[in-house]
C-alpha cells in the first residue's frame, strides 16, 4: 500500500462538529468523485492509525479536500484531527470506493454520509449535468447540516433536508422512511445512491427493495 505525506493548507470548521481540511495533492494522484482514501496523522504514534475519508474536492483541483465529522469523548482519530491545523501533516494512502455516479437519480444521505455526494455534485455542476438528481439529507437538527448553502445553490428545490428536530414551531420532526422514499421513486432507469451509518444504509436499501427498486439500481459502499 503506497502512501504520501501531505501538508495541511487550510483547516476550518463548517459546523459545530464538522471540520474541512485542504491538503496538498501529490503529483499523479487521481480519484473518481465518490471515492475515498485511508488517512492518518503524521505524528509519532499516529502514523498507522488509518481511517477512511472521502474526497470532497474535484479531481481536477490542484489540492485535496476532506470534510470530516469530529467525534469527541473517546480519544479517537477524528478527535485528534480536531487539533490539526494549517502547517501540520497528514498521510494519505491509495484510492478506493465503490460509490460513483452512474446516472440521474435519488441521493439519500445520513449525516456525514453526504461526503461522497459532495464531490459528485460538484463534478456534475462543473459539467452542467445536475438535472434529474434529488437529495434527501437526514440530520438531527439544522446546525448539523453540512454545506447547506452550497447544496441548495446546486440543487435548488431538489435539496430536501429531513430533520429529526427541526426547531421550527409547529413543524414536526421527520425521518427518511418508506413513505418518503415512495414519493421520490423514479422510473426503471433511476439510480439510488445511499450513504450514512451502517444501520441507516441497511434500512434504506431494505425499504427501496420493498418498493420494487432493483439491486442494479442501488449504489452504496460495499
Amino acid at each position: 500500500m503506497s502512501n504520501s505525506i501531505v501538508k495541511v493548507l487550510k483547516a476550518e470548521y463548517l459546523t459545530h462538529n464538522v471540520k474541512r481540511f485542504v491538503v496538498e495533492k501529490p503529483a499523479g494522484y487521481n480519484f473518481i468523485p465518490g471515492q475515498a482514501t485511508d488517512l492518518a496523522i503524521n505524528q509519532p504514534g499516529l502514523e498507522t492509525e488509518l481511517r477512511p475519508f472521502t474526497f470532497t474536492s474535484l479531481n481536477e483541483s490542484d489540492y485535496l479536500e476532506f470534510v470530516i465529522k469530529i467525534y469527541t469523548g473517546h480519544d479517537g482519530v477524528t478527535e485528534k484531527l480536531s487539533l490539526i491545523n494549517e502547517g501540520d501533516e497528514l498521510i494519505i494512502h491509495d484510492v478506493f470506493g465503490t460509490i460513483g455516479y452512474k446516472g440521474p437519480g435519488l441521493f439519500i444521505a445520513g449525516g456525514a454520509g453526504i461526503t461522497p455526494f459532495i464531490s459528485i455534485f460538484r463534478e456534475l455542476k462543473r459539467r452542467d449535468k445536475l438535472a434529474g438528481n434529488t437529495l434527501l439529507f437526514a440530520n438531527r437538527e439544522p446546525r448539523d447540516i453540512i454545506l447547506k448553502d452550497e447544496l441548495t445553490a446546486m440543487l435548488g428545490k431538489n435539496h430536501l433536508d429531513i430533520l429529526e428536530k427541526p426547531l421550527t414551531p409547529g413543524v414536526a420532526g421527520a425521518h427518511i422512511n418508506k413513505a418518503l422514499l415512495k414519493q421520490h421513486l423514479g422510473d426503471s432507469t433511476a439510480y439510488y445512491y445511499i450513504c450514512g451509518p451502517d444501520k441507516f444504509t441497511s434500512l434504506m436499501i431494505e425499504n427501496l427493495l420493498d418498493l420494487g427498486v432493483k439491486d442494479e439500481q442501488l449504489v452504496f459502499e460495499q
